[in-house]
């Protein structure tokens, strides 16, 4: 102990290891530094300024998680990463750069900061945040309903089938339905096929004993939508994998996408059908 005490840098580094990269100004001063040895620090590149009263350590190239980190920091006791921030953190949305959100349970308070996105409430129990990764952040549960204050409803429907296929427990909300009917998945993979020139398919034809999603019968190429609500459990496995074998002895190509992929990652989706379409060109009767 005497050792830790006698060397705060190294204190200051044990800190940082654990928090993505960033201390707070209180951090550095339990560690045993002063005002005018921080100063110090910051003017020889080893500590560097994120906000008021919170530094990178060593350098700023902080990952996602440095970046929110510093910003629940900033914002004091009590404040965790939410809504939007929060949602990426768990996986629900990718991650990009931009202002971060961060909730802090009072309706006053401290003033705006730049790169942050304070959101006040009076409602944040101690239930409705927990720890993830060393980030104080909103459960789940919390954030489901945080996130559907500010995004739009394909974005949120697509956080709900993230926090789904992760076994995430969320919140039943109510008018919002957790997978999309039928006809709304069809508009959107046929929307998909046309902002990216893909052939138009038929759509709900039999092949077989089977009614299909999609089906490009001159390449022999079937794309199935699985949504989670109606696939999501053994006995949908099982049956999935049976037609899906049953299709193939019929020499048909299948495909399985999910919502979130049509949604989220459509490019990525066009691009595999377009290579498929490559390779089985000349396949049909």
């Amino acid at each position: 102990m005497r050792k830790e005490r006698a060397n705060p840098d190294w204190l200051v580094a044990r800190i940082a290891a654990r928090q993505h990269g960033v201390v707070s100004f209180q951090q550095l001063i339990a560690a045993g530094l002063d005002p005018s040895g921080i100063w110090r620090r910051v003017r020889a590149g080893r500590l560097h300024r994120i906000h008021r009263g919170v530094y990178a350590v060593g350098h700023r190239n902080l990952t996602h998680q440095g970046w929110w980190m510093a910003a629940v920091l900033a914002c004091g006791q009590g404040a965790v990463l939410s809504h939007r921030s929060a949602a990426m953190h768990w996986g629900l949305l990718n991650p990009t750069n931009g202002p971060v959100d961060v909730t802090i349970p009072t309706r006053g308070g401290r003033r705006r900061r730049q790169g942050i996105r304070v959101h006040r409430s009076t409602c944040l129990t101690p239930k409705a945040a927990t720890i993830r990764q060393g980030i104080p952040t909103t459960t789940p549960a919390r954030t489901i309903l945080d996130l559907r204050r500010v995004v739009d409803r394909p974005t949120l429907e697509a956080a709900i089938a993230q926090a789904e296929i992760r076994r995430l427990p969320i919140p039943a909300l109510h008018g919002i339905h957790h997978a999309p009917t039928r006809s709304e998945l069809e508009r959107r993979f046929l929307r998909l096929c046309r902002r990216h020139g893909l052939p138009k398919p038929e759509v709900n034809v039999r092949v077989g004993p089977y009614e299909v999603d999609f089906l490009w019968r001159d390449r022999r190429l079937i794309v199935e939508t699985d949504g989670w609500e109606t696939h999501g459990t053994r006995s949908a496995f099982e049956a999935d994998r049976a037609r899906d074998v049953e299709l193939k002895s019929l020499r048909y190509e299948v495909v399985r996408v999910t919502y979130w992929q049509v949604a989220q990652d459509p490019a990525h989706v066009a691009a595999v059908l377009r290579r498929l379409f490559s390779h089985r060109a000349g396949l049909g009767n």
